[in-house]
């Protein structure tokens, strides 16, 4: 019994620490993000066309 709360919570702990490299490993922008960057900085450009 003791045996399985030990692997219980190492398979916990492996699967945390998963989520985190996962979740940092990548600081570069993907292709999504840039997208969503460009389309803001569009509908920024309108805004500002329109307000003059």
């Amino acid at each position: 019994m003791r045996s399985m709360h030990i692997i219980r919570n190492i398979v916990i702990l492996v699967a945390l620490s998963s989520v985190a490299l996962v979740t940092t490993a990548c600081p570069e922008k993907g292709p999504a993000e840039k997208a969503g960057e460009k389309v803001d900085d569009a509908v920024d450009k309108v805004k500002d066309a329109v307000d003059k």
